[in-house]
C-alpha cells in the first residue's frame, strides 16, 4: 500500500509575478511576462528577447555569509521555498524536529564559472577568485544554499535534466515519499536568467528574433512561430503524504497522482515522438485514471518548430479527438528551462483552483499538427478536477505528471 502525495504549499519568483495572486492574475489575463534586453545586443545576440525577472535585494533577509554563497539562480529559489513553506504552514520549528527532503531542477550557474575562469585567466591569481565561487559555480547550488538555510534533513539532490528538470524533481519527490522513504520534500527548479547562460542557445539560431513585438515572440503551436524566448526564475512546491498533511491540518492543493518518464534515446537536440508518447502513457498508467477524466494539459510546448510538432503528434496519438483544452503557459513566460517543469505544475494548479484555462497567446494559424488539437487562444472559463503537464528536455529526457484536485 502506497502513501499518497499531496501538494500542501506552493510558491513562485517569475516573470509573471512573484507571488501566487500577481501569478494567477496574469494567467487570468493573458498578461505576457517578455520583454527585450538592449544589454544582449551589445553582446551580440542574434535575439535580445527574454522573461523579465528581477533579482532579488535579500540582504534584510539573509547575512551577507550566507549570501555569498549564492548565485542568481539560488536567490530566486530561496525566494519561492521561504513563501511555499509560509504558504504550507511550516515554520523553522518544524524543519528543525522533522525530516524534510530537498530535490530541485538546475542545470547550470554560468555567471560564477566564468567570472571565476576570468580571473584565472587574466589575473593569474586562484586566490582572487573568492570563497564563495566554488559554492556558486557547482550545479548542486541551488541544494547546496537551500539545504543549508532552511536546515533541511532530509534527502539533498540537484536534479540536472535539462528543460524536464523541475518536473523530474517533483516526480521522484512523489516517489520517495509514495515508498515511504520520506514524509516531506522540497521540490522544485530555478533558472538563471542572466544573458551569458543562454548564448550559446542564441548562437544555435534557438530564439525567436521577432523583437519588434516581444508580447508576440513566444508562439506555442502557432504556424508561424520561429523560436523559443529564454525566461526564468524558480519555483517550489512542498509534498508531503497525505497522513503528514492531515496530522498538520494543512491545506492540501492537489494529489500528485501520476509521474511518467522515459527517455528517446535517440538525437541528442531533436525530439521525436515515441519518448513523449511513452512518458504520457506512463503517468495515465500510474495514476490510475481514464483519459477522460484529464480536462487539462499543460504543454512543453517551447515555440520550435520541430519540438511543437511532435509533441502535437503524440499528444494525438495518446488523447485522439478526446476534446481536451492544451495549451502551453510558455506563451506567456518564455521558455523557464530548468524551473519549467516546477512552475508548470504552478501555474496549472492555480488554473484549477479558479476554474479557468490561461490563454495560449499568439495562436493564430494552426499547422497540420496543431490543428489536431483543441488549443483554445482565448481564456476558457472551466471547472476541472485533474491535469496533466509535459516537460520534456535535451538528451531526450521526458517526464509527464498528473495532478488531481482534492476540495
Amino acid at each position: 500500500m502506497q502513501n499518497r502525495v499531496v501538494i500542501t504549499g506552493m510558491g513562485i519568483y517569475s516573470c509573471i509575478g512573484t507571488t501566487l495572486e500577481e501569478v494567477r492574475d496574469s494567467l487570468y489575463n493573458g498578461k505576457s511576462g517578455i520583454c527585450l534586453d538592449a544589454a544582449r545586443k551589445e553582446l551580440g545576440f542574434r535575439s535580445a528577447l527574454t522573461g523579465k525577472v528581477e533579482e532579488p535585494d535579500l540582504k534584510a533577509e539573509l547575512p551577507r555569509s550566507v549570501r555569498v554563497f549564492m548565485p542568481e539562480e539560488a536567490k530566486y529559489a530561496f525566494c519561492a521555498t521561504r513563501d511555499a513553506l509560509k504558504d504550507a504552514g511550516i515554520d523553522q520549528d518544524y524543519l528543525n524536529d522533522h525530516i524534510v527532503g530537498l530535490l530541485y531542477g538546475n542545470d547550470s550557474s554560468t555567471v560564477p564559472v566564468m567570472k571565476a575562469v576570468d580571473v584565472i585567466r587574466y589575473q593569474k591569481d586562484t586566490s582572487l577568485c573568492g570563497s564563495g565561487t566554488i559554492f556558486q559555480s557547482m550545479n548542486s547550488t541551488v541544494t547546496m544554499n537551500l539545504g543549508c538555510i532552511f536546515k533541511l534533513k532530509g534527502i539533498n539532490l540537484t536534479v540536472s535534466g535539462a528543460c524536464a528538470s523541475g518536473s523530474h524533481a517533483i516526480g521522484l519527490g512523489s516517489l520517495l515519499i509514495q515508498n515511504g522513504l520520506q514524509e516531506m520534500v522540497v521540490c522544485g527548479g530555478a533558472q538563471e536568467v542572466n544573458p551569458y547562460a543562454v548564448g550559446s542557445f542564441d548562437g544555435i539560431s534557438a530564439f525567436s528574433t521577432r523583437e519588434n513585438a516581444p508580447d508576440k515572440a513566444s508562439r506555442p503551436f502557432d504556424r508561424d512561430r520561429d523560436g523559443l524566448v529564454p525566461s526564468g526564475g524558480a519555483a517550489t512546491v512542498i509534498l508531503e503524504s497525505y497522513e503528514s498533511a492531515m496530522r498538520r491540518g494543512a491545506r492540501i492543493y492537489g494529489e500528485v497522482v501520476g509521474y511518467g518518464f522515459s527517455a528517446n534515446g535517440d538525437h541528442i537536440s531533436a525530439p521525436n515522438v515515441d519518448g513523449p508518447v511513452k512518458a504520457l502513457e506512463m503517468s495515465i498508467e500510474r495514476a490510475g485514471i481514464s483519459k477522460d477524466e484529464i480536462g487539462y494539459i499543460n504543454a512543453h510546448a517551447t515555440s520550435t518548430h520541430v519540438g511543437d510538432a511532435n509533441e502535437a503528434k503524440a499528444l494525438y496519438k495518446v488523447f485522439g479527438d478526446r476534446p481536451i483544452e492544451i495549451t502551453s503557459t510558455k506563451s506567456q513566460t518564455g521558455h523557464e528551462m530548468w524551473m519549467a517543469g516546477a512552475s508548470e505544475v504552478i501555474y496549472s494548479m492555480l488554473m484549477m483552483k479558479n476554474d479557468f484555462i490561461a490563454p495560449n497567446l499568439n495562436f493564430e494559424h494552426p499547422d497540420e499538427d496543431s490543428a489536431m488539437l483543441h488549443i483554445p487562444a482565448e481564456r476558457v472559463e472551466k471547472h476541472f478536477d485533474v491535469f496533466l503537464s509535459n516537460s520534456f528536455g535535451f538528451g531526450g529526457t521526458n517526464s509527464s505528471l498528473i495532478v488531481k484536485n482534492i476540495k
